[in-house]
C-alpha cells in the first residue's frame, strides 16, 4: 500500500475515518533521524496490507504536529478508530514498530 501524505485538508478522511490501523510518521526533510527511519516506513507500507501508513511533514503542517504534541521528530503515532493507541519518539526498529502495531 502506498504511503499517504497527510495534510490538514485530508487528515479527517485519511486518519480519523480510516477503517484500518493508521501509522503516522511525523517528519521533516532536514531531519537526519527521519531520513534514517524512512526506509523502514517505506518497507512497512509495502508489506502491511491492513495498516495505512501516513506521513506528516511538520514544517508544512505545524497544526497537526501541535495537535499530537510533537516536540521532537521523528515521532510515530498509531491510531485505531480515531484514537491514539501508541506512540514513540526517535528512530525505531522495524520489530519495535510492528510491536506497536500489534503484529
Amino acid at each position: 500500500m502506498a504511503i499517504v501524505h497527510v495534510t490538514a485538508d485530508n487528515f479527517e478522511t485519511e486518519v480519523m475515518q480510516s477503517d484500518k490501523t493508521v501509522l503516522i510518521d511525523f517528519w521533516a526533510a532536514w531531519c537526519g533521524p527521519c531520513r534514517m527511519l524512512a526506509p523502514v516506513i517505506d518497507q512497512l507500507a509495502e508489506e502491511l496490507e491492513d495498516v495505512k501508513v501516513c506521513k506528516v511533514d511538520v514544517d508544512s503542517e505545524p497544526n497537526l504536529a501541535a495537535r499530537f504534541k510533537v516536540m521532537s521528530i521523528p515521532t510515530l503515532v498509531v491510531m485505531k478508530d480515531g484514537q491514539t493507541v501508541d506512540s514513540s519518539l526517535g528512530v525505531q526498529s522495524k520489530a519495535t514498530i510492528l510491536k506497536m502495531l500489534g503484529k
